[in-house]
């Protein structure tokens, strides 16, 4: 880590695993859409998301995931990427798909969260990854170069993240 100035990691997946069951968060969002009169069949979790966006109820979708989220963070589940936080001589930051409350709480739980110089959810900037303005907003608060800045995660979308970005990236 000693070639990065900053080090930016997801959450959920890499540090913690929220306790959420996301086929029933799924089953909620895709009746909220049937409701509003959107077919939600095609779309993933977070393209529903987006689907409640465009219908205007955007705020009403977001709630019930990030009620999910912040009921799971309560109960989440340390992993062992976060051992590395201790060694770590750089800041570190969140860089996350789930609400920044949740955040919060999942690494309260398990005394993470001073680690953290930023904790960025989908909510604290109106760009959600694999849009970069979520990763460099995050490293705009460290006052760190995307090209000097380590993205670990553990999805395709936080790889594709981090190059849009600019950053290096690790598998978690």
């Amino acid at each position: 880590m000693t070639d990065y100035e900053a080090v930016v990691y997801d959450l959920d997946g890499t540090l913690v695993r929220l306790a959420v069951d996301w086929a029933v968060v799924e089953r909620e969002v895709a009746a909220r859409l049937r409701e509003a009169g959107v077919d939600p069949s095609a779309y993933d979790m977070w393209e529903m998301l987006d689907a409640a966006e465009d219908a205007g109820i955007g705020s009403d979708v977001h709630d019930l995931i990030a009620s999910h989220e912040r009921d799971g963070a309560t109960r989440a589940e340390r992993l062992p990427g976060a051992d590395e936080l201790a060694g770590l001589d750089v800041p570190a930051a969140v860089c996350s798909l789930n609400a920044e409350d949740a955040c919060r709480t999942a690494l309260e739980r398990h005394d993470l969260l001073d680690s953290f110089r930023v904790v960025a959810g989908r909510d604290t900037v109106p760009a959600r990854k694999p849009d970069p303005r979520a990763l460099t907003w995050v490293l705009d608060e460290l006052g760190v170069a995307p090209e000097n800045a380590l993205f670990v995660g553990d999805s395709a979308s936080d790889e594709v993240t981090a190059e849009r970005a600019g950053t290096s990236f690790r598998w978690a």
